[in-house]
């Protein structure tokens, strides 16, 4: 019941951009089968009305449909899209961006035994069935759109229901690393942090690690753990999907293009984005805009 009634709030609020009135709830509504897409994940719960969605991450693929949820904690860069959405039946998706802060709050608030004891490090993503209550609570918050004099109040408790539904669920690990400001994950989401914001400029690993506060071989293994990449990997992750939009408004520059995302090989530069994309970034640049 709770899923028919999403998708019937879904089809009726969603909008291009996804965004909603309800700060952090966003809606998607895709009528058409999509090429996969390279974009960033940011830290997300995503559950599935309809349809199904296929992420890879590295070497890890996750595929999530309706009544299943999907836990980003991490900033990543993945590849993706919606299959076999169309018209009389489109792929129906809600998210909730996460907020460490927020989830900061709920651990501090749960009484000692409320949580499970931590258990190595989790990956920065994971993919899960929904528990009805998980799903009552995600549709309360949706429908609160229809009473926009009550989601002012309500959506924060409603909000934090939700997290603490999944905080406490299967993969709440995954969440719950979120808010703790000395675990792991948060360490290695310094990293990611920088080289995300950095990701021309050549670095070390090891200077990774000294800004994660890890050694080397401690900081290597916990990225790959979270990310599914090495370092390395997951900066060309991210300077391949800046190439490609870059090269939207700079059709007739591909060697510029290369050089803006870090390349000093534009040869390298071409082999690594046909092997990621499928094609060469100077068919990409010529296509119409």
């Amino acid at each position: 019941m709770s899923l028919a009634a999403l998708r019937d709030l879904v089809i009726r609020h969603a909008r291009p951009d996804h965004r909603t009135p309800i700060e952090d709830v966003l809606l998607s509504r895709i009528v058409e089968p999509e090429s996969p897409e390279s974009t960033m994940t940011g830290t997300v719960l995503a559950v599935i009305a309809q349809g199904t969605k296929r992420l890879a991450l590295g070497s890890r693929v996750y595929e999530y449909s309706a009544g299943q949820y999907l836990v980003a904690s991490v900033d990543m860069p993945v590849t993706g899209n919606f299959i076999g959405a169309t018209a009389d039946r489109p792929a129906l998706g809600f998210g909730l961006v996460l907020r460490p802060a927020v989830v900061a709050e709920l651990l501090l608030q749960a009484a000692p035994g409320d949580l499970p004891p931590a258990a190595g490090v989790p990956s920065g993503m994971a993919v899960c069935d929904a528990p009805a209550e998980l799903l009552d609570a995600v549709l309360r918050l949706v429908r609160l759109l229809d009473h926009p004099r009550d989601a002012a109040v309500l959506a924060p408790l409603i909000k934090r229901e939700i997290l603490w539904r999944v905080i406490t669920g299967e993969q709440g690990a995954v969440v719950r690393q979120l808010g703790l400001a000395d675990s792991n994950l948060t360490h290695v989401a310094r990293a990611v942090r920088w080289i995300r914001d950095h990701y021309p400029t050549a670095f070390r690993v090891e200077e990774m690690a000294q800004l994660s506060g890890m050694s080397v071989s401690a900081f290597y293994r916990n990225f790959q753990a979270v990310t599914a990449m090495s370092p390395i990997q997951f900066q060309k992750q991210i300077r391949l999907q800046q190439a490609r939009l870059l090269l939207a408004t700079r059709p007739g520059d591909v060697t510029g293009v290369s050089r803006h995302v870090g390349y000093e090989s534009p040869s390298q530069f071409s082999r690594e984005y046909r092997r990621q994309f499928g094609t060469p970034p100077s068919r990409d640049a010529a296509l119409p805009r």
